[in-house]
């Protein structure tokens, strides 16, 4: 009891001195004589009274007086009087990495007449609240950016918007609404996000870019659409000052963003994406300016349709822009796309041969005989590059070149030429009627700086509901059948013919063989007939050689012989003679019996022929033999030399 006494005596006094204690620091937070602010915390500072009064100008006290304090508190325990200020603690102003932050001033100067935005040109520093008041800063948005990090900004002075926040101090209803609507704003011109246009989305190329249009400046001249380049000390829009210093006005500048990151004050300058424009090949781009300087007419004396000017004045230009990708302001002018290459124009319903003659149709003729048949063609054209300007500033593009003074032009030309030609006519005259429309329609294509190339007719057919040229065109078909079927017997004929002697060449081939064997033979024969030929040839004139030798040889012992029996018989005439001398008469006739047997016996010994018959025929005594020959000369020789020895004989 009495530890207990003892202890509870003791604890008493610390009691009441912790009460007191905390009484005292109770005092002292109530009468705000001590404050501890966060490191990662800024406080702003307001004064409740002072013995200088209130402020009369203005939000801020800036000469000491009741109100707003410009500076700041950082982190740390801070000290005031009692009962004399009230510290609003309040988080720093962050800005995310690749974000912006926009600045609004409560205080400041007026804006001019005119002024959209708070000029930072000679007051830009919005940590410094005196600084940036003394230095004429200007009440409203700002056009200075705050870009990544974290600012130590005055909140009393400065609303501070960022994607994620508004950093603000007591704002009432009004103000809250009008912020509120700022922030929609800037939400819908996506402006807490820098103008990104890439290089590549993906793996395809970007094909835009960005018109500028600012919000602050002077206004446009009067009849200018776009505000004029300024250069590039505004850093692509980037820097507002810069951009006005320079003489850029309000409005939508000629002047365009293509690839790369841009952080521009969308409160300063909106901005709208478009397509770059791509002339393909094969086309040209003839620029119609609207913007520029007034240029001199450079189409010469000659070109009486209107007027071309240098690039970059206002007009036509002379020059087209090549195949390739532009970065062009689609607000300052537009390019009128002019194919270099040959294109088709068709005149027929429901085809189309490029994108120029999609209202053109058949052209209606009238024949000669009085037939109204529908013509399809299609021509062929060419524009020179050089001259497309000429085209653009004379027809205002091609197609209204096309629909405007072509379509005209052909249709009057083919009905003209219809009007003297019959529709049978007209059909089988088509090979001409083109040759001559070549000619006579590219003199009327040059007149409009045109190359015509070539013109191809089609088939004639009939209107709608329209039979008699139907009716006209069987004729003609049945006409064509009859003389097809006459080719038709003929060409059979010659075909039967060619199976007769495909048949025949069939069968000789089958007894080729055979033929090649006879026929071989045959060669073998004529050649041996040929042969033997040539060889009794040579008999024959190794005959008449020897028959000539032997002729030439018995000629000549023919004449030996002759000789010798000539020269025997003289010699034996002159022996006979001599015998008959001297037998004087009887002797002679003995002496030529003796002669006669002589010679017959030689006949018979080199005849070898028997002197009696073998056989003898008939009865007849007296043969007809030599032998009896022979005895019945021996007789008679012997009854005349009796007779002569004797005399005659009586009769």
């Amino acid at each position: 009891m009495a530890m207990n006494e003892i202890t509870g005596g003791s604890l008493l006094p610390w009691l009441i001195g912790g009460a007191s204690a905390f009484g005292l620091l109770l005092l002292a937070y109530v009468a705000g004589v001590v404050r501890y602010i966060p490191n990662d915390r800024i406080a702003v500072v307001e004064k409740l009274w002072s013995l200088s009064g209130s402020v009369q100008h203005g939000l801020l006290a800036l000469n000491g007086e009741a109100g707003f304090q410009p500076e700041l508190r950082r982190g740390g325990f801070h000290f005031f009087t009692p009962f004399q200020y009230r510290v609003h603690i309040r988080s720093m102003v962050s800005v995310t990495q690749g974000k912006i932050g926009y600045v609004f001033a409560r205080d400041g100067q007026d804006l001019p007449v005119g002024q959209t935005l708070a000029s930072n040109a000679t007051a830009s520093d919005f940590l410094d609240v005196r600084a940036f008041l003394a230095a004429g800063g200007q009440k409203g948005p700002q056009r200075k950016l705050l870009r990544e990090g974290t600012h130590v900004i005055n909140p009393a002075l400065f609303v501070v918007m960022t994607e994620g926040a508004t950093y603000a101090l007591n704002m009432d209803a009004t103000e809250r609404s009008y912020y509120e609507r700022m922030r929609e704003l800037l939400d819908e011109r996506q402006a807490f996000t820098p103008v990104v246009i890439k290089e590549r989305t993906g793996s395809h190329e970007s094909d835009q870019l960005a018109i500028v249009t600012v919000q602050d400046g002077p206004a446009l001249a009067r009849d200018e659409l776009l505000a004029p380049d300024v250069g590039d000390a505004h850093n692509s829009f980037q820097e507002p000052e810069s951009f006005l210093a320079a003489g850029g006005r309000r409005g939508r500048q000629e002047r365009v963003l293509v690839e790369g990151t841009f952080y521009v004050n969308r409160l300063f300058a909106t901005v709208e994406f478009i397509s770059k424009t791509i002339i393909p090949v094969g086309f040209v781009g003839v620029v119609v300016s609207y913007t520029g300087a007034r240029g001199e007419d450079v189409s010469g004396s000659e070109y009486s349709h209107g007027e071309l000017v240098k690039s970059g004045c206002r007009g036509v230009w002379r020059e087209p822009l090549m195949p390739g990708k532009y970065a062009f302001n689609t607000y300052a002018g537009k390019i009128e796309l002019v194919p270099t290459t040959n294109f088709v124009l068709m005149w027929k319903s429901g085809e189309s041969g490029s994108s120029f003659d999609s209202n053109l149709r058949e052209i209606t003729l009238i024949t000669k005989d009085a037939f109204e048949p529908q013509l399809p063609l299609s021509v062929v054209v060419h524009i020179d590059y050089r001259k497309a300007p000429l085209v653009v500033q004379r027809f205002g593009n091609v197609k209204q070149l096309v629909e405007q003074t072509l379509d005209p032009m052909v249709s009057s030309y083919f009905k003209n030429v219809s009007q003297t030609r019959t529709f049978i006519e007209l059909i089988q005259s088509r090979s001409e009627l083109q040759l001559n429309a070549s000619t006579d329609m590219r003199e009327r294509f040059l007149a409009y700086s045109l190359e015509f190339q070539e013109v191809l007719i089609g088939t004639p057919r009939p209107q709608q509901g329209d039979h008699k040229i139907e009716s006209i065109m069987a004729q003609l078909r049945d006409r064509q059948i009859a003389r097809e079927q006459v080719e038709t017997f003929a060409q059979k004929e010659i075909a039967a013919n060619k199976q007769r002697e495909l048949n025949e060449a069939e069968k000789r081939a089958e007894k080729q063989a055979e033929l090649t064997a006879s026929l071989v033979d045959i060669s073998i024969k004529e050649n041996q007939g040929a042969a033997n030929v040539k060889a009794a040839e040579k008999r024959r004139q190794e005959v008449e050689a020897l028959a000539q030798a032997e002729r030439y040889k018995q000629e000549a012992e023919g004449q030996g012989r002759a000789a010798a029996i000539r020269s025997v018989g003289e010699a034996e005439g002159s022996a006979i003679r001599a015998k008959s001398e001297a037998l004087e008469g009887e002797g002679a006739d003995k002496q030529l019996m003796q002669t006669v047997m002589l010679r017959l016996a030689e006949a018979f010994e080199t005849a070898r022929v028997p002197l009696v018959p073998q056989i003898q025929m008939g009865g007849s005594a007296e043969g007809g033999n030599a032998f009896s020959t022979l005895l019945g000369l021996m007789s008679a020789l012997k009854a005349k030399e009796l007779e002569v020895t004797a005399g005659p004989l009586p009769r």
